[in-house]
């Protein structure tokens, strides 16, 4: 094989990903399911179709032409003669000298061969990295060229053009089970200043197996197994190592296995086993499959390009007309030399251009995984008892989880009457204890569901648990332009807080992921409101052109004194700060008012009716404080024996001036001047305000006297502005996260489970700037992290009674042991110590919708292939595969429409501590929110037995029996649609029997509105064919639309 073709294949195998067929999950699983066309194609029809175009053009093989001319020179020769000496007009001399020619010009086929398949080499080796095409728009060596179309600033990053896909889940904490035993590939916060190795391209980092440092690292262990918890941990840094050449992976799993085998545990031996990778004879262990997986998700794939086809094809051209023709090679006086080397520039496009359809398939398909709404994996509830009927208490009651749960989040065995099981009195003392549907079974949820009117209005808080990005894509039908305010605080990508980002691509990586969000965020948000993003200097200085480019108005930039101790730092200044970013949607949104803060109230430390103030010098100080600078304020002030003031009639002259009086003091009175004696010096000066407003404002004691020895004093009252705009310097004390958020974590948990949280008082503080005083205001946080926002929202709400309410967003495995638990506690009480609420009564009502979304790895896991193209693959030929392969053999697998005709049994791969495992999910919720539904009502699920219709209206028409085992189930949803309309959404199963099944929709159709005249809507949804419509009275409106159609359609609709 051609050397140099042997390089591009090669190169190709690897941005296919054909190279990591020992992976099998992800992109990795899918391409290894078409694993053998797809090498066919590379390895032969590819080298085809070079040659398809530059066979015309080349001039055969040098070998060939030397051949020919030595059989003429030997025919010559036999005649006794040599070629020089023929003459001009013989045949063979001119055949001879015309191959002469063709060797001294033309090209030979392996030659022409050799500079496409170097220069496709050398153009896709420039753009891929580990998984990901970048965009490095080359011009000529050491000059890039950028997008830019005249703007006065650019911001410009490496992969602004594409989504950032990853999260930090597997990078800190890698989680596997098997057989009971947990095991933990964790990460270990070490850094390039700490080696002082420096990140480049040639110095990439890579996992290694932590080195213990009692020094810097006390306590913390290489391995760690437990037996009681059957636990191992296993950590490592991921790090720039200072010998390059060694083999950590190799490295990393021997050490591993050896600590293993020195326990000498049975059971842990299972790691090791040999267990088979699906291809051949092959096997691995479970141990080195999770290991290659671990690195595998971590190092490669970070981003997928909006638009790769459009990308490549542009810089293919680019790289054509900039690296690959030369006008001097056209220069040519020989046609045949000009025509040979456009064949060459077309080969290299052809086939650039097909390598480049293909890769646009897959990125296209991975695009769509990506953009696609995504499923609801599961709905749960928690609901104050004071929200729930009492004739759910004695299930509730009878439920040992739930009552565990109570005892152990709230220490409910402590309180006054209590009893376990507790007695129904207690329940009614203690109505702010909050209920946990996911204790309980389906029927008693949706039971209780049912029990609550307008169920969306009423609730207080959604929480949801997935990727930010594909929750803030999952919310936009139902509260697009309807978020008053946003708080964020994202990862600020330093040592202590870095997002996982690629090798080199550390700002950049922050950025996409931040600009991805923060766009999607921005619909979202009503015309009024504010966002709020809390940074430091790490990433200050991209971030706020970013969010430029993004919000209309800067509203301002907080520097907020949040670690007074300040933060150790190597070389640099230490920092005891950090910032609060404040974007507006609108040029018109202002900050709102935060009212006083103890430095402000000591500086006005006197109240009156109308608020604080201070008293002040009456006569100004300062810039234009003389009366040559402002004659209109030096006037006489008339100060009566009583110290009573008065300001006499007077009035302007112009040509003097200054005042003059239209009438004398009384006799009692002096008339006061603003003016200052400094050593024997009068100096004339004004006073504070207009003798105007004073005449006004005496009444109101604004003013007063003092009598010194130097003489009579009028002092004035300045008032603090109670609602003037928040300032730029934040320094309370209770804004210092550093000490504050441990204390009010510990407090609530009776230790510390997270990093890095914020003070309370500092969200709350920065959610009432951007509006978030509004009683009624919808607060969003999509990185959620230890729910800080939502403490602060019921903070607030305890403040004033207010019904705010918010959504807050977090991915994070501490989802259920932190964020959730610390809004079912900071409802409950207000007040905590070591974990236990000091005050039971202090508790508010709430309703807490929490969810939890299929992830982008949960959608490439249900990506099944089907066995062939049938039909259009015979059609199409290779076009097939390059064009349409994925996209069409994947589509049953993406949706499984089939499946709605049982839609309470819908079930997905959904992956759990990085095990895949087939169960059911939320067809119902996923739709509601796919269509923007507020919910109104809903029913439980209700299962019936037909039989014939005692009267009936058509032919086959039945009526319907309730029965647990009945074998037609419905369920329905009301509600409204973003647009107003009214809604109702029928769930029901669909027999093989589509006639009966009908009959039993009608039947319970007709017996839905019988018993709810009130029930009037503009569409229906409903699974399956129907005839629905065939009952719709003359005087009704309203249409029917499949389920399957309209579900399908919103799911996949692009951003």
């Amino acid at each position: 094989m051609n050397e140099r073709l042997d390089r591009f294949t090669k190169l190709l195998k690897e941005i296919f990903e054909l190279d990591k067929s020992d992976l099998d999950f992800g992109i990795y699983r899918v391409m290894n399911l078409r694993k053998t066309q797809i090498e066919e194609f590379l390895t032969q029809r590819l080298p085809q179709m070079v040659q398809e175009t530059l066979v015309p053009f080349a001039q055969g093989s040098k070998e060939k032409i030397r051949a020919q001319m030595t059989q003429i020179e030997e025919s010559v020769a036999a005649m006794g003669m040599t070629v020089d000496v023929l003459p001009d007009t013989a045949p063979m001399k001119q055949k001879y000298v015309q191959l002469k020619k063709q060797l001294a010009e033309g090209a030979d086929l392996s030659a022409l061969e050799t500079d496409v398949y170097s220069a496709l080499y050398s153009f896709f080796n420039r753009y891929y990295e580990d998984g990901d095409f970048i965009s490095k728009r080359r011009y000529k060596e050491g000059v890039y060229a950028i997008p830019y179309e005249g703007e006065e600033v650019k911001l410009y990053w490496a992969n602004q053009d594409q989504y950032y896909i990853k999260t930090s889940e597997n990078f800190k904490d890698y989680t596997f089970v098997f057989d009971g035993i947990t095991v933990h590939f964790r990460l270990v916060d070490a850094t390039t200043e700490q080696n002082n190795n420096k990140e480049s391209k040639d110095s990439k980092r890579t996992f290694m197996l932590f080195t213990e440092d009692e020094e810097n690292y006390p306590g913390i262990k290489t391995f760690e197994y437990d037996v009681e918890a059957r636990e191992i941990v296993i950590r490592f840094v991921y790090d720039i190592p200072e010998d390059k050449k060694r083999k950590y992976a190799e490295e990393n799993y021997d050490a591993i296995q050896k600590w293993i085998l020195s326990l000498r545990d049975a059971e842990l031996i299972a790691l090791l086993a040999p267990i088979p990778t699906g291809k051949g004879k092959e096997t691995t262990t479970l141990l080195e499959k999770h290991l290659k997986g671990y690195v595998a998700k971590n190092t490669f794939d970070y981003f997928i390009h909006k638009n790769l086809r459009g990308f490549l094809t542009r810089e293919l051209d680019f790289f054509i007309k900039s690296e690959v023709m030369h006008l001097e090679d056209l220069d040519s006086g020989s046609e045949a030399r000009v025509e040979t080397y456009l064949a060459k520039v077309k080969a290299i496009k052809r086939v650039g251009k097909i390598i480049i359809d293909f890769l646009a398939q897959i990125e296209d398909f991975q695009k769509k995984l990506w953009l696609k709404k995504k499923f609801v994996v599961e709905t749960n509830w928690c609901i104050t008892l004071d929200k729930i009927d009492e004739s759910f208490w004695a299930e509730i009651i009878a439920n040992k989880v739930q009552i565990d749960e109570w005892i152990d989040m709230y220490a409910i065995d402590e309180a006054e009457g209590w009893s376990n099981p507790p007695t129904v009195d207690f329940l009614r003392q203690n109505q702010n204890l909050i209920v946990d549907t996911k204790h309980f079974s389906n029927t008693f949820k949706y039971a209780l569901l049912e029990s609550i009117p307008n169920l969306d209005e009423q609730t207080d808080g959604l929480m949801i648990n997935g990727d930010n990005y594909h929750a803030l894509n999952f919310l936009q039908s139902r509260y697009s332009a309807s978020i008053d305010v946003a708080y964020i605080d994202p990862p600020y990508n330093t040592d202590a807080s870095e997002i996982l980002y690629k090798n080199n691509y550390k700002h950049s990586s922050f950025l996409t992921m931040m600009d991805n969000r923060l766009t999607m965020a921005y619909d979202l948000l009503s015309d009024q409101s504010m966002i709020s993003v809390a940074i430091d200097d790490a990433e200050l200085d991209r971030l706020i052109p970013l969010m430029d480019s993004i919000f209309p108005k800067n509203v301002g930039v907080t520097v907020v004194r949040s670690n007074p101790q300040s933060r150790k730092a190597k070389g640099k200044f230490s920092p005891q700060h950090e910032y609060g970013l404040y974007y507006a949607k609108r040029d018109e949104t202002t900050p709102k008012s935060l009212g006083f803060s103890e430095s402000k109230l000591k500086r006005y430390p006197l109240v009156d009716d109308i608020g604080h103030f201070s008293w002040m010098n009456f006569i100004r100080a300062g810039n234009n404080d003389l009366r040559t600078d402002r004659p209109k304020l030096y006037y006489p002030i008339a100060v009566a024996a009583d110290d009573t003031l008065r300001v006499l009639d007077m009035t302007w002259n112009e040509e003097r001036q200054e005042y003059s009086l239209l009438e004398t003091p009384k006799n009692d009175e002096i008339l006061v001047y603003p003016v200052k004696y400094q050593n024997g010096v009068k100096t004339e000066k004004n006073w504070q305000r207009g003798h105007e407003r004073m005449k006004r404002e005496i009444p109101l004691g604004e003013y007063r006297v003092r009598r010194t020895d130097e003489g009579i004093s009028i002092d004035f009252k300045t008032r603090m502005d109670e609602e003037a705009m928040p300032t730029t310097w934040w320094e309370k004390n209770e804004y210092a996260s550093a000490n504050y958020a441990p204390t009010e974590l510990k407090e609530l948990f009776g230790e510390k489970p997270f990093d890095f949280a914020k003070a309370r008082t500092l969200v709350q503080d920065a959610i009432c700037a951007c509006g978030g005083t509004k009683s009624t205001a919808r607060v969003l946080d999509f990185f959620a992290g230890s729910a800080t926002t939502g403490d602060a929202v019921i903070q607030l709400n305890r403040i004033d009674d207010g019904k705010r309410k918010y959504i807050l967003v977090e991915m994070g495995e501490y989802f259920s042991r932190v964020t959730k638990p610390r809004m079912q506690k900071v409802a409950y009480a207000a007040e905590w110590k070591d974990g236990k609420p000091q005050n039971r009564t202090t508790g508010v009502p709430q309703i807490i919708k929490y969810m939890c979304l299929e992830s982008y790895e949960d959608a490439l896991s249900n990506i099944e292939l089907s066995d062939d193209g049938g039909m259009m693959a015979s059609l199409l030929g290779e076009d097939y595969l390059i064009h349409y392969m994925v996209d069409l053999e994947s589509r049953g697998s993406l949706l499984d429409v089939e499946a709605f005709s049982n839609p309470f049994v819908y079930t997905m791969k959904i992956t759990e501590k990085n095990e895949c495992k087939e169960r059911p999910v939320d067809l119902v919720e996923t739709f509601n929110y796919l269509i923007g539904l507020t919910v109104t009502r809903q029913s439980t699920i209700s299962y019936w037995l037909s039989k014939p219709a005692e009267h009936p209206a058509y032919e086959g028409a039945v009526e319907l029996v309730s029965d647990i085992s009945g074998q037609y189930v419905f369920r329905q949803i009301e509600g409204t649609l973003p647009d107003g309309r009214r809604a109702l959404v029928i769930w029901r199963s669909v027999t093989d029997d589509i006639v009966a099944s009908n009959a039993a929709l009608d039947a319970y159709f007709t017996t839905y509105r019988n018993n709810a005249e009130d029930r009037k809507y503009d569409v229906i949804f409903v699974n399956g064919d129907s005839n629905l419509e065939n009952l719709r009275g003359k005087s009704e409106g309203w249409t029917v639309r499949m389920t399957e159609t309209e579900f399908k359609n919103r799911m996949f609709e692009e951003v």
